[in-house]
């Protein structure tokens, strides 16, 4: 159930302080607060409730927005969330209540709830809405500017702006756009072969306790060796450099140890089914197949790469994101693409796999159009960015790309 509320809007001045004194109006959370348009938001949160006529009464939207921007800028965990807004005034005016209360306003298990009710496209449609209001207050503004400046020239200024919006040649475009890649890393360990197999092993082991738990004292349950598989994974693991011929050997136990625990699990399955496992468990075990699988392969391969490997057993989805810069050539999280103009980030793609940043370089150009109604001036972008595609592209929208020529360098160039 959901009640709707028509004052999503609260003036700093309203909300109530029993100990005195008014918010002030520059304060960053009051001023994030009248940038966002809680209306349409209110529009989007409904839709993502199943029903809003039973059931429990859902929180107001800006509740549930508010508190996730919380947490994400403050760098919080949930339940340290709930405690900051409970001590302060202002993230209480940010998530809509018109007074002060000294008690928490919801329970920190709710922003599970919010999380999935705000997916990633709409938190960037909030973006888009929040840098939409602001590039338009910041035209007028300038458009007021040199209307006092210069009013006699008033009208030819108007008649240049109307032939320029409608002349598709390079004069029409205006505007920088800063193209960039960049990985958000994931909150996982640092994944390790002999780690991973390891974790695998010893959840196996569990899950073989759980199946074999309605058979106990009828038929013995299957060995594991898991102390003697432990004592062997230490010996290594506690080696600051191992060589490699140990590091191999101790993989290729590790390996043994899970193959004999999969052999188990499937005689098990076969007479009881899985219905003594929970949600966790079943995932986890489909998981540690695939990443078995992997290892294996590598294993007897001898090499070290493989396709969509598995990193994190709580995290399978997560991909080794190779970045080549000196402080870490690899990272282990999302790949973003971000677009900036006039200081405004726009994030126009997010994905867990590894992807070439450049393909995606006329896709945020036409993206840059349909919020400006004009294209760029200039793109100022990476070397990766510079393919013969998106430089005939760039010519032919009459657009500069930054960096120079493909190919080897003029004789011009090198006496420079």
């Amino acid at each position: 159930m959901y009640e709707h509320n028509e004052r999503q809007m609260i003036m700093p001045d309203e909300f109530f302080l029993p100990f005195g004194g008014k918010l002030d109006p520059e304060n960053r959370w009051v001023v994030l607060a009248n940038l966002i348009p809680w209306d349409k938001v209110e529009d989007i949160y409904i839709r993502s409730l199943k029903d809003t006529t039973q059931g429990n009464k859902a929180l107001p939207a800006r509740m549930a927005l508010g508190s996730l921007l919380i947490k994400e800028r403050m760098r919080l965990s949930d339940e340290e969330t709930v405690e900051q807004i409970k001590e302060n005034p202002y993230l209480q005016y940010f998530i809509g209540l018109s007074e002060f209360q000294q008690k928490a306003p919801f329970d920190s298990s709710l922003m599970t709830h919010f999380r999935k009710r705000f997916d990633a496209s709409i938190i960037n449609q909030v973006n888009e809405w929040m840098v939409e209001a602001q590039m338009k207050e910041k035209q007028d503004t300038r458009n007021e500017q040199d209307d006092d400046d210069d009013l006699n020239s008033g009208a030819d200024k108007a008649s240049t702006r109307k032939i320029g919006a409608s002349s598709p040649d390079k004069r029409s475009n205006q505007g920088k756009l800063l193209l960039d890649a960049t990985c958000a890393p994931a909150d996982i360990a640092y994944p390790t072969d002999l780690r991973l197999l390891n974790e695998a092993r010893e959840k196996l082991e569990g899950i073989i306790d759980t199946l074999h738990l309605p058979y106990r004292g009828t038929q013995p349950k299957p060995r594991t060796y898991r102390k003697k598989a432990r004592k062997d994974y230490l010996s290594v693991a506690k080696q600051r450099n191992p060589r490699r011929k140990t590091l191999r050997k101790a993989i290729g136990k590790q390996l043994n140890d899970i193959r004999r625990n999969l052999k188990h699990i499937e005689s098990l399955v076969q007479q009881g089914g899985l219905k003594s496992l929970n949600k966790r468990q079943y995932r986890e075990l489909l998981v540690i197949q695939e990443l078995y699988r992997q290892q294996k392969i590598m294993f007897e391969t001898k090499t070290h790469q493989i396709d969509d490997r598995i990193t994190s057993i709580a995290q399978p989805h997560v991909r080794p994101i190779v970045r080549g810069k000196a402080s870490a050539s690899v990272e282990f999280g999302a790949k973003l693409s971000i677009s900036m103009v006039d200081g405004f980030a726009f994030l126009d793609k997010m994905e867990w796999d590894a992807y070439h940043e450049g393909s995606y370089l006329i896709e945020s150009v036409e993206a840059y159009r349909r919020r400006h109604g004009f294209y760029p001036e200039a793109v100022l972008a990476d070397k990766i960015y510079r393919t013969r595609e998106n430089r005939a592209y760039c010519k032919e929208k009459g657009i500069r790309l930054s960096g120079p020529k493909l190919g080897r360098p003029s004789n011009e160039a090198k006496r420079n």
